[in-house]
């Protein structure tokens, strides 16, 4: 089998786990980031914007609430 030796089972068992392994954080960190994106768009619908959307493309992603016309001067 391949010529992996008597050790060809416990070979084949290890990437087989390590493959599962890192498919499962593929998978992970696609739900997350579309999670994530979901998160963001219901911010943004909310009146809630990134500061760095007023100057463009900016280095750092912060996030700032914008005042809402039916505020009672809290924010």
């Amino acid at each position: 089998m391949l010529g992996l030796g008597p050790h060809a089972s416990f070979i084949i068992a290890a990437y087989a786990v390590a493959f599962i392994a890192l498919g499962g954080l593929a998978v992970a960190i696609i739900a997350d980031d579309r999670k994530q994106r979901r998160l963001l768009a219901e911010l943004e619908r909310q009146g809630i914007t990134r500061r760095s959307a007023a100057r463009g493309a900016a280095a750092t992603p912060t996030v700032t609430r914008t005042a809402r016309p039916d505020a009672k001067g809290t924010s």
